[in-house]
């Protein structure tokens, strides 16, 4: 019995971890010719946060290694950028 918990343990850790967030890579190719916020939410879901100026929004997805920013203008994706953290 104790080897079968050890077992559903040790897969729910792993599961979970599987959930974490993606990488700034993995997160571009995800996003790779989205061109509506709609289209980006779809794929990315909701983002780690948004920063309005006007029409134009900035939308940050925190990513394993980083994070990744959307500039949308209207309900068009205009330019994507990412950065990963660089730990010396």
């Amino acid at each position: 019995m104790r080897q079968l918990s050890a077992a559903v343990l040790l897969a729910a850790a792993l599961a979970l971890a599987a959930c974490g967030p993606a990488s700034t890579t993995d997160t571009l190719k995800k996003a790779e010719g989205i061109e509506t916020k709609a289209g980006l939410e779809k794929a990315l879901g909701k983002p780690s946060g948004v920063n309005k100026v006007g029409p134009i929004e900035q939308w940050t997805y925190k990513t394993s290694d980083g994070s990744v920013t959307f500039l949308i203008t209207g309900d068009r994706v205009a330019i994507s950028a990412g950065g990963t953290d660089r730990k010396n």
